[in-house]
């Protein structure tokens, strides 16, 4: 799930009942949109790489 925090954006991991990945500034609507819908694991990694590669 990913929630708005001071600053931008995080992903909240259910299980682990933690803050998962990074602090987004802008919010990355396809990567939101998978986290709050279906969740599948391999798109959610690709989406965090391709944002994470923007950021540099």
């Amino acid at each position: 799930m990913a929630r708005g925090v001071p600053g931008g954006y995080r992903i909240w991991d259910n299980r682990a009942r933690r803050w998962w990945g990074e602090l987004y500034e802008l919010c990355p609507d396809r990567l939101l949109d998978e986290l709050n819908r279906a969740a599948d694991h391999s798109r959610i990694t690709a989406l965090l790489r391709f944002y994470r590669a923007q950021k540099r």
